[in-house]
């Protein structure tokens, strides 16, 4: 028989040791090893994850500058820099020609022949490309417009009298009336202004061109008469850009200076006349003198 006042307690039953306990509050809760494991690798991935970095994206291709385009010209009989210029649409008139047939032309401009081959528009094509990269590495900013030289037919600044200078800052060399044996008249019938082949020469005034070409002696010359009833004349000039029965404004571009027709050097010749011919010779010097034009 068992003995009295003592009972055995029944042993409790042991939990697994493969199940971890956590309590609080008497609640109990049960996590398995294998899930902790999981969740830890599950961070490691997510860490791996956030340090990979993108390919650099690559730049888009620049594209390619168009072609420059050189035209070339053969001089035809008649021609000169100043007219090639106006009827190619050369920008930058015949100095530019010039300058970029230098070797070809030679030292004087208004010494062109027929059969001479010239380049137009290869240097002008070289600055627009020029221009292009500056806007490009400019970024937003905006170019300045580009300064051109006036070509034919520009007209400079008017004087207040009407009246201006047929060359802008130049000497006067042989003066109105010297003798000399070397005139046909025994005495100069004009005026010498002092300058270098291709030099703009100017209508002293506004007027119509009576005539422009060919003056024998005088190489090419143009003649104008104006509103007075005056006629001014201007000789061995390289090239003319106007023609006869053109109108003309004052300070307008006529042509360039030269050393055609009977010369020992490039200057240029100018007469006031009564009549578009030879003989009718005035002072030019107190023609422009009266008329509020300083000679010096």
């Amino acid at each position: 028989m068992p003995a009295k006042g003592k009972h055995r307690r029944p042993k409790s039953p042991r939990f697994s040791r493969s199940i971890a306990v956590a309590g609080t509050g008497g609640a109990a809760l049960a996590l398995p090893l294998m899930g902790a494991t999981g969740a830890h690798a599950a961070t490691q991935t997510t860490a791996v994850a956030h340090h990979v970095e993108k390919a650099p994206t690559a730049a888009p291709a620049k594209k390619a500058a168009p072609a420059t385009t050189t035209k070339t010209y053969a001089v035809r009989s008649g021609d000169y820099l100043s007219k090639i210029a106006d009827e190619q649409n050369v920008s930058g008139g015949w100095k530019k020609i010039y300058s970029d047939n230098r070797s070809a032309i030679g030292s004087d401009p208004s010494l062109i022949h027929p059969g001479l081959k010239l380049s137009l528009g290869k240097k002008a094509a070289s600055a627009a490309h020029a221009a292009t990269r500056t806007s490009t590495s400019a970024g937003s900013a905006q170019a300045a417009p580009a300064t051109e030289t006036a070509g034919s037919g520009a007209a400079s600044t008017a004087s207040s009298s009407g009246y201006t200078l047929p060359v802008a800052g130049s000497a006067v060399g042989t003066g109105y009336k010297v003798a000399g044996s070397m005139w046909s008249s025994g005495y100069h019938t004009g005026v010498d202004f002092v300058v270098p082949t291709g030099t703009t020469i100017k209508s002293i005034a506004a007027g119509t061109v009576v005539s422009a070409g060919w003056g024998g002696a005088y190489g090419n010359q143009v003649v104008i008469q104006h509103a007075d009833g005056k006629y001014s004349q201007y000789a061995h000039m390289s090239s003319l850009s106007v023609s006869a029965g053109q109108t003309v404004t004052e300070g307008q571009q006529i042509g360039l200076s030269g050393a055609t027709g009977n010369v020992t050097g490039p200057h240029l010749h100018f007469e006031i006349r009564t009549t578009p011919d030879y003989g009718s010779d005035v002072d030019p010097v107190a023609y422009l003198r009266s008329h509020g034009v300083a000679v010096g």
